[in-house]
């Protein structure tokens, strides 16, 4: 019989101003971007979209909550997306772009700590990673360059994807490991925010040219994980980036052994 393939969740992206030409007026719309999806399938993962859960709301909920996806779904995917509102990690609102979703907020940081309190592996995409670190004491740089963080942008809006720079991996670090023992890599870049303070337990793994942190893990066990670029947009084809395949894999694979272990347990 074929092992059950783990299944993966991943949180929606919000637009609340849907383009006309889309139709759905006055309507939001939840959605995924097609490549962080086919990343998680290529891995051998079955993966579902989390549509957003709340107590208050335009439309009545169920008593379906956070906990249920934690407990029905071997592991959880953050995407990319709008800025972190301030506020979750206690400052005021001074240099973020665009508008910040704080119901996306509330809600991710909500899922988050439901699949750590179940055991389940986590994966944090750019503002995903931002989430994590913000979501166990961490801060952020609101704005690199405002901030004085750097003095090299770590965005340009006019080449997105094709924007990047090397990194500086830490000798040893479990991203070295996965890539048999490298320190030294380039990867996309399309963020304008990134790690100020640590959060507690976790350790840094890489770091941009200029110092700005660009992947973060905690420490003990479980898989919680953060990466600041986008692996999901390292197509095959882009030889002189850092594979997606080996992160993705041991994110797969722990979610399997996890749930292995706990249908185990329940039996």
């Amino acid at each position: 019989m074929k092992p059950r393939a783990p299944l993966i969740g991943i949180s929606p992206r919000i637009l609340r101003d849907v383009p006309k030409e889309l139709g759905f007026r006055g309507k939001t719309l939840q959605y995924l971007e097609q490549s962080v999806a086919h990343w998680a399938v290529a891995a051998g993962a079955v993966v579902v979209m989390i549509p957003t859960v709340q107590r208050e709301g335009d439309i009545k909920r169920s008593e379906i909550d956070v906990e249920d996806y934690a407990q029905r779904l071997d592991g959880l995917i953050l995407q990319g997306g709008a800025d972190l509102h301030p506020a979750t990690y206690g400052e005021e609102l001074r240099a973020c772009r665009g508008t910040p979703d704080s119901v996306r907020d509330r809600f991710e940081l909500a899922l988050l700590h439901a699949f750590v309190a179940a055991g389940k592996p986590v994966l944090g995409i750019c503002r995903g990673m931002q989430l994590i670190n913000v979501a166990f004491g961490g801060s952020l740089y609101q704005d690199l360059v405002d901030d004085g963080a750097t003095s090299h942008d770590h965005v340009d809006a006019d080449a997105y994807d094709l924007h990047g720079h090397e990194i500086s991996i830490v000798e040893g670090a479990l991203l070295s490991q996965l890539h048999e023992g490298i320190t030294v890599a380039r990867v996309n870049s399309i963020h304008h925010q990134a790690v100020r303070r640590l959060a507690p337990g976790f350790v840094i793994e890489a770091r941009a040219f200029d110092g700005v942190v660009e992947a973060i893990r905690r420490e003990g066990d479980g898989f919680v994980y953060g990466v600041q670029w986008h692996p999901e947009f390292h197509w095959p084809q882009a030889s002189d980036l850092l594979s997606p395949e080996p992160l993705m894999g041991a994110f797969v694979d722990t979610a399997a052994r996890v749930a292995d272990a706990l249908g185990a347990t329940a039996n």
